[in-house]
């Protein structure tokens, strides 16, 4: 009874392992064409399917089932849902990336600016290439008047995915409001 214990464990363990690292090589190869094309289509294309492994969970089904279900209850501003859905998701894994950013990105909608900051610590700590935690980061630094932080976290999304736009745009912004500050 033992040994078809350990055996189901194992292979148990060797399937999540794998689907994992199915995942994660399938992440970093989109990450390579996105460093590597010029073609703004092209880019917006590779994003689309990052976007799409990073919202779904390499091996749980029930998880992505319930990070979208957050996903609909913050399209529909019920963001003390949305937000303990996210929670939830967190709880059953707390080292997947995208949990993490929906809930950051809850919490800012929330006004809850260093609550969502410390969730995007935690999303970069996981995954150090998320450019829309990034991107959120410069929107929380900006709430928080912290402008020269937002325009790095700008500078970095845009290292890591040199077609999107919003970080340029962005970056010009800060740097007109830091003029008019300092005047």
């Amino acid at each position: 009874m033992k040994k078809i214990f350990f055996i189901t464990v194992f292979f148990t363990y060797s399937f999540f392992s794998n689907a994992d690292s199915n995942h994660q090589n399938q992440i970093d190869k989109l990450f390579d064409q996105l460093k590597s094309t010029t073609n703004y289509q092209e880019s917006k294309e590779i994003e689309s399917k990052i976007w799409e492994l990073w919202t779904t969970h390499p091996s749980e089904n029930s998880l992505t089932a319930l990070l979208a279900d957050g996903s609909f209850y913050m399209s529909q501003n019920n963001l003390k849902t949305a937000y303990e859905t996210f929670t939830k998701t967190i709880e059953m894994d707390s080292k997947w990336a995208e949990a993490w950013n929906k809930r950051a990105t809850v919490l800012y909608l929330m006004g809850e600016y260093e609550l969502s900051q410390a969730d995007i610590d935690k999303v970069l700590e996981i995954e150090n290439r998320h450019f829309g935690a990034l991107s959120g980061q410069g929107l929380v630094q900006t709430a928080l008047k912290n402008y020269q932080k937002a325009i790095n976290s700008y500078i970095e999304a845009h290292k890591i995915h040199p077609n999107m736009k919003s970080p340029l745009i962005m970056i010009e912004k800060l740097q007109i409001q830091i003029k008019k500050e300092s005047i």
